[in-house]
């Protein structure tokens, strides 16, 4: 599996996503908002754009799929519940639901409520995993929940999937938000040293060659991961005097997920 990161340069930071086939040539393209930059990644390494997957409805990810699929003819696959919501859709995915491209890549279909209701993340099934997670979990964050999503279906899709991926998952968001979201770490729990040594590295990083990061190193710098922390909680308590004297890991996330949205 080959995977190339395409940076959009616009407003929102977007980043689209080419996986191919070693073998064949044949490309998936992940949330091709930027066709143009998406149809000549692919010329420029001699693939071909078979299939175009939106990891959820949200326009800044759907926004390429006419031209893509006029350019080049290719199948549209995103979450069956979001018929009705993506047009043209030819496959809706299901949890479990296998992507093949080419002979030898095949990406999982995760079913992952909270950003959206009908969002999905793809797991590779190589040695090493990648995760490409669209707008469910950025570097050092998570999705807000402001258009048709729930903080509480959220994390459940944090904690009850991926969570228990494996800590070298490497981790392909939907935006390039992770300045800010380390800052916000680091205004949860001051003390996190990885966090603040790698605001340190990313800081001036070019986006088109961005970090990526394990979930290894997520659960040590997203504090969306670190709802045992003692800091985090005695912070949130500062701020909300309703939290509970031993919050669960829900309450402090929904916390953490409000506090985030007027961060």
């Amino acid at each position: 599996m080959i995977v190339k990161q395409i940076f959009t340069e616009n407003a929102y930071r977007n980043f689209n996503y080419l996986i191919a086939c070693p073998d064949t040539g044949e490309a998936l393209a992940v949330d091709p908002l930027d066709h143009k930059k998406c149809l000549a990644g692919a010329k420029e390494m001699g693939w071909t754009i078979t299939q175009i997957l939106n990891t959820h409805e949200h326009g800044d990810h759907t926004g390429g799929n006419r031209a893509m699929i006029d350019a080049t003819g290719a199948k549209l696959l995103a979450h069956a519940g979001a018929k009705g919501k993506i047009p043209g859709i030819d496959v809706g995915l299901a949890a479990g639901d296998v992507i093949k491209i080419g002979k030898s890549v095949e990406l999982e279909s995760l079913d992952t409520p909270g950003h959206t209701m009908s969002h999905i993340c793809v797991l590779s099934r190589t040695d090493q995993p990648s995760l490409f997670c669209g707008d469910t979990m950025f570097n050092a964050g998570a999705g807000n929940c402001h258009n048709g999503g729930h903080p509480s279906e959220l994390y459940d899709t944090f904690a009850d999937q991926l969570a228990k991926l494996p800590d070298d998952t490497l981790i392909y968001p939907g935006h390039d938000y992770i300045t800010n979201n380390l800052e916000f770490t680091l205004d949860r729990e001051p003390d996190n040293a990885r966090a603040k040594s790698l605001l340190g590295e990313v800081a001036d990083q070019d986006p088109h060659a961005p970090k990526v990061t394990t979930l290894g190193l997520e659960k040590e710098i997203n504090t969306f991961f670190r709802l045992h922390n003692p800091t985090v909680i005695a912070r949130l308590r500062d701020t909300f005097s309703d939290l509970p004297d031993d919050p669960s890991p829900r309450d402090v996330f929904l916390k953490l997920r409000e506090l985030r949205n007027n961060w």
